[in-house]
């Protein structure tokens, strides 16, 4: 099976599909992305890029908000928080870096990390 990421006019995911791997495949057999793009904008129109459920390509399987990155050619998360920015490697970065052991989380209010406790 393959999977596509329909995109909207700002690269943001709106939904996936999964389609059989021969609505993407050459004459030969191979797995062609442009064939998969093809078949799903003739069933759906739009704007189509392939994402993979194995992490193979573009960084990791788009979801639903995600955003296509074209220039890097990967999917970005949406910012989990309006304090965090994103690295060179396209992750976002919390201001201070989470602290080891325990259990954590991060309060954008503070912007610090908070240990976790049964109250929470």
């Amino acid at each position: 099976m393959a999977h596509f990421a329909e995109l909207d006019d700002n690269n943001i995911v709106l939904r996936v599909v999964v389609i059989a791997d021969e609505d993407t495949a050459d004459e030969n057999g191979n797995e062609v992305e442009a064939i998969g793009v093809a078949f799903c904008q003739n069933l759906f129109g739009g704007t189509w890029v392939q994402t993979s459920y194995n992490h193979n390509i573009r960084k990791h399987y788009a979801g639903q908000g995600d955003t296509y990155n074209p220039d890097s050619d990967v999917f970005i998360a949406p910012q989990p928080f309006p304090s965090w920015s994103l690295d060179d490697n396209h992750d976002w970065q919390p201001p201070t870096p989470i602290p080891e052991g325990n259990t954590w989380y991060w309060d954008e209010d503070s912007l610090s990390w908070l240990e976790a406790s049964d109250e929470n």
